[in-house]
């Protein structure tokens, strides 16, 4: 997403920051729904011009002093934070070398060894690069389990298959956003971000916020139509010798009724794969 992904995620921030909770005085009627580039130079104790090359995106490596006067003028949670910083040092000669996009045989056997509950390997772009049965079996009711942000916004599946469909809709682009600082992903993202847009409005007005959210350990509301609602927790762990590659891992609190449907759902799915 290059330099320019710095100066928008600013003045996205900058536009959602109001000067009540910055506690910046002011009298008269305001033309913009935020902070002013003047306040946020002043917040943050740097020129003003300078401030604002950096949203034109003609100042492209600020100092990690003006970093942090920045994250504290616009109050920025760790996430964002940390996505500032990655956007600020976004060059060619420090990106990361990028995800394979091949999942190693023995991930692949270690996820199998998970029979009762669904596991999966994501990229930066949320491409599900592997699955294990369950898993699978889960992601039935979509067309294609290829992408998470599109089986949200794009395949009708999501709107029933997501409990808290807006919620995971927020959280699927906040996560999303984090690839835009990558800039070994930055051609897929791209072609996916033209894709969503195209096909979403709710998308397209979310993914403007610039909001940041690494993975969370809030609970996953899900309806399957084969076993009804499913509430799931899960972990996310990065794949040593794979950067980028996280494996999720889903679990049910053992004796609940979301246990109960996941081992049904087991069971249709390998009946059903033996039937085939």
């Amino acid at each position: 997403m290059g330099n320019g992904e710095l100066g928008a995620f600013l003045r996205a921030r900058r536009a959602g920051r109001t000067p009540e909770d910055a506690g910046v005085l002011y009298s008269g009627r305001r033309k913009v729904p935020g902070l002013r580039r003047e306040e946020v130079a002043v917040l943050a104790g740097v020129n003003a011009d300078y401030y604002t090359r950096l949203e034109q995106g003609r100042e492209t490596r600020p100092s990690p002093q003006v970093l942090d006067a920045l994250c504290r003028a616009l109050d920025l949670d760790p996430d964002a934070r940390e996505h500032l910083y990655r956007l600020a040092r976004a060059t060619a000669d420090d990106a990361p070398a990028p995800t394979s996009r091949t999942v190693s045989p023995e991930l692949r056997l270690l996820m199998d060894g998970y029979p009762h509950t669904p596991a999966f390997v994501l990229d930066p772009v949320l491409d599900i690069l592997a699955t294990n049965a369950l898993a699978d079996a889960l992601f039935s009711p979509f067309q294609v389990a290829d992408n998470l942000a599109r089986m949200t916004f794009l395949d009708p599946a999501g709107q029933r298959f997501f409990a808290r469909w807006d919620w995971t809709a927020q959280a699927t682009v906040a996560n999303l956003r984090v690839a835009a600082s990558l800039a070994s992903h930055e051609s897929g993202l791209r072609a996916l971000v033209a894709e969503l847009s195209a096909g979403s409005a709710r998308f397209r007005e979310l993914w403007e916020t610039h909001q940041v959210r690494g993975k969370t350990r809030d609970p996953k509301h899900l309806v399957h139509p084969d076993v009804g609602p499913l509430t799931l927790t899960y972990q996310a762990f990065d794949v040593r010798g794979a950067p980028g590659q996280q494996l999720i891992i889903y679990h049910a609190e053992p004796a609940t009724p979301s246990a109960h449907a996941l081992a049904l759902l087991s069971s249709l799915h390998a009946t059903r794969t033996a039937d085939a």
